[in-house]
């Protein structure tokens, strides 16, 4: 008789939590995964806007250099793309001098985006998980590690309490989460939750808007889709067309400050700094689009302490087990190599499922 494998169950249905449970399910362990949105992606989500041009409110990026989400991309068939970069950008160092364009130099290492937006990938991957593998709208609360079994509790959508069990738990939430929202028993070493309280959430500040327009007008010899400003409220933009399709679109990162504002407001503010560039060409957009990542509660969750961007992403506490080796702490944040990116997220699950498998 064949021996039956443990049964696994991943909190979070991002990345990390669906390239884990695709790995487990092919090797036949019985991986289920709990996620509280209603949808699956977690800091990763394509906006097809009205017009139907893809932006991307979360990761969007990588490079050659990330090998671990590449090997993936390439075992799942999807492409990469390389980001269209003027050779010039329009550069705003102060509020008292008119912005600039700048000559930029040659790019040797190209940035790249997955063809189909990032989504795709999220979407690839689900698709191939055993049907029902993810559970929606289930927050998880608590989890017992009691002598026999993982005892885990969870809150739907509509407040009623849901329980399961299991032989392994998983996280891949942001390490300052999971201290924050579920309570453990018995308790984390208080050395490691020190170090989790003080680990940056990768883009959990961030705030993405994205414009979609019917021509890439920005692209004349005297304009740049490429923006640096000092003044703000947009700090860094980038032009986010798919020529292929025939969708064009700026998209780029506004300033934390503005979190709290509505966001007609922000787009208004956004605006009016964008026509100092391209005049009354920006009131020709067909969509704008925005996430504030800080109002996203299954993503962030706020610090009494100043953290530096990435701060203790990658910290050696997080590649052990606890819990008498039932417990792994996983995630982008948690990976040795590019933490707080995509192939962080990835090269996480791998080390996971490895210790779990081996």
């Amino acid at each position: 008789m064949a021996e039956q494998k443990q049964k696994v169950l991943i909190i979070g249905a991002g990345l990390c939590g669906l390239t884990l449970a695709r790995k487990l399910q092919r090797s036949g362990y019985e991986a289920k995964i709990l996620e509280a949105r209603k949808r699956t992606g977690g800091r990763i989500e394509t906006i097809n806007t009205a017009d139907g041009t893809p932006i991307e409110m979360g990761a969007t990026w990588l490079g050659a250099k990330h090998t671990a989400l590449t090997a993936l991309l390439e075992e799942l068939e999807i492409g990469i793309t390389e980001q269209y970069l003027s050779d010039r950008a329009i550069y705003e160092p102060l509020s008292t001098s008119p912005p600039q364009l700048v000559q930029l130099p040659a790019n040797d290492a190209p940035s790249y985006r997955i063809e189909g937006g990032s989504s795709r990938l999220i979407k690839t991957l689900e698709g191939a998980l055993l049907p029902e593998s993810i559970i929606y709208a289930n927050r998880v609360t608590a989890l017992d590690f009691t002598a026999s079994q993982v005892e885990m509790k969870t809150s739907t959508s509509n407040r009623q309490e849901a329980s399961y069990t299991a032989d392994i738990v998983v996280s891949t939430l942001p390490p300052r989460l999971v201290s924050q929202t579920i309570n453990i028993e018995p308790v984390l070493p208080a050395d490691f939750v020190a170090i989790a309280m003080q680990t940056h959430t990768w883009m959990g500040e961030s705030i993405k808007f994205g414009f979609s327009f019917a021509e890439p007008f920005w692209r004349s010899e005297q304009l740049s889709g490429t923006l640096v400003s000092n003044v703000g409220p947009v700090n860094e933009m980038y032009d986010h067309s798919r020529d292929a399709e025939g969708r064009f679109g700026l998209k780029g990162f506004l300033s934390g400050a503005y979190a709290r504002l509505p966001q007609n407001e922000r787009r208004e503010l956004i605006t009016r700094q964008l026509k100092k560039y391209y005049g009354d060409k920006m009131d020709d957009f067909l969509s704008y689009e925005d996430r504030v990542w800080s109002q996203e509660p299954y993503t962030y969750k706020p610090s009494k302490i100043g953290l530096m961007p990435h701060q203790n992403n990658g910290n050696p506490v997080y590649r052990q087990a606890f819990q008498e080796g039932r417990f792994y702490i996983a995630g982008s944040e948690t990976a040795s190599q590019f933490p707080g990116y995509m192939d962080g997220a990835v090269r996480s699950a791998n080390w996971v499922f490895d210790q779990i498998a081996s």
